[in-house]
């Protein structure tokens, strides 16, 4: 049966629009450091690691936390600065530094010129579990809806995400196309929903069984080249 053509691209963010791993650990180192200053109580009894193992814990303690990860960070950094007796009204300066940090990425090189050329053929959104801020990373303009998580109240795989955003684009699932990097999140998630799904594999990764994207690409300009032939459809 020849696929149906495309009329909306959603798309996850982290580590599909932008590398996220090297962003984090700048974050944390300066997060830590801007601790060190503000509430040296904290930092001299948590490491970065042990911040991170406190997040963790909490997150065992309360699953329904993985929906709103700044919420669980917020949340550790609480009972972190109250073991220690440190000052909490440096709790909300504390969260608007890592806010800044975790939002200071750099597209993939490609990104910029992409969006541009496949905003210019189909409507565009995003669905995402993380928390970055669009609007100060300045590519909130190419989409249409943007849908976290952490509003909505639960997280990708969870098919009611996918088809939540569908319903705000006025498009039918099987008319829509969700491109991202995790193939149980990304993709199987967004299958589940009834929507085809792109796996975005820059790194090579192989697949894992019984996850069948509907397209492989290693790059937006892979990508961009995908969908103007489902466009011809």
């Amino acid at each position: 049966m020849t696929p149906r053509r495309p009329h909306a691209l959603l798309f996850d963010l982290d580590d599909t629009l932008w590398p996220i791993g090297p962003v984090i650990a700048v974050a944390e180192t300066s997060w830590h450091a801007w601790l060190a200053e503000h509430a040296p109580e904290v930092t001299q009894r948590y490491s970065i690691e042990a911040l991170r193992a406190r997040r963790m814990a909490l997150l065992e303690q309360r699953p329904e936390l993985v929906v709103d990860l700044y919420r669980l960070r917020r949340l550790a950094l609480e009972q972190a600065f109250a073991e220690a007796g440190a000052d909490a009204a440096h709790i909300e300066g504390a969260m608007r530094h890592f806010h800044v940090q975790r939002n200071a990425v750099t597209p993939f090189g490609e990104v910029p010129a992409a969006l541009v050329a496949l905003q210019a053929m189909l409507r565009l959104g995003v669905i995402t579990n993380g928390n970055a801020d669009l609007e100060v990373i300045g590519l909130h303009h190419h989409f249409e809806t943007v849908l976290a998580s952490s509003r909505f109240g639960r997280a990708k795989p969870d098919p009611s995400i996918f088809l939540a955003a569908c319903e705000a684009m006025g498009v039918a699932p099987r008319d829509a196309v969700y491109v991202g990097d995790d193939l149980r999140l990304d993709v199987q998630g967004a299958q589940g929903a009834g929507l085809r799904a792109v796996w975005m594999n820059r790194r090579g990764a192989q697949h894992e069984a019984g996850i069948a994207p509907d397209a492989t690409c290693a790059s937006f300009d892979e990508l961009l080249a995908w969908v103007r032939a489902q466009m011809q459809h």
